[in-house]
């Protein structure tokens, strides 16, 4: 059974745009990338994307990379966890990522 209250709504599901050197090319092609919640499926992604950006999403491929392990002295931790996700989107669509300046 799924409890509502510990569900995350769909605009909690998509944590920030990535800007890196691979995203930006990756624009080219009309692909963006987010940082998404881990727990999160391609479907509630696609909907989370569709309903605040308003365009049409053709796929989500995701990528959830291992955890690194990092030191501080004799501790050792891990670097927060976190899922990447690649959104197409239809052709004629976009998502203003910087806005005119």
């Amino acid at each position: 059974m799924i409890n509502a209250a510990n569900t995350p709504s769909l605009a909690d599901l998509i944590r920030r745009p990535l800007v890196t050197e691979k995203a930006t090319l990756l624009l080219e092609n009309n692909q963006y990338v987010f940082e998404v919640d881990p727990r999160a499926n391609k479907l509630q992604i696609k909907a989370a994307i569709e309903e605040l950006f308003d365009v049409k999403v053709v796929a989500v491929n995701t990528y959830n990379p291992p955890r690194k392990k990092r030191r501080m002295g004799r501790f050792v931790g891990h670097r927060p966890h976190y899922k990447r996700s690649v959104v197409t989107l239809a052709a004629g669509n976009s998502i203003p990522l910087f806005p005119d300046l």
